[in-house]
């Protein structure tokens, strides 16, 4: 289990301070992935290889 109590979550520059995100916070070798709506709910743990493949990919979209 991976303990998310210290980690520093955040937004995209481009969210537009709204409250319906995607917040991510680093750390290891890992990303977490929360919506922002609900930050006590579900948290998805993502590679970071596998995150920079993903946000590779979408700026190429």
């Amino acid at each position: 289990m991976i303990d998310l109590a210290n980690a520093r979550w955040r937004k995209s520059s481009h969210s537009g301070g709204g409250n319906t995100c995607v917040e991510v916070a680093s750390f290891s070798a890992r990303i977490a992935v929360r919506d922002s709506t609900h930050p006590t709910g579900p948290v998805l743990i993502v590679d970071r290889r596998d995150w920079d493949a993903l946000v590779r990919r979408v700026k190429l979209a």
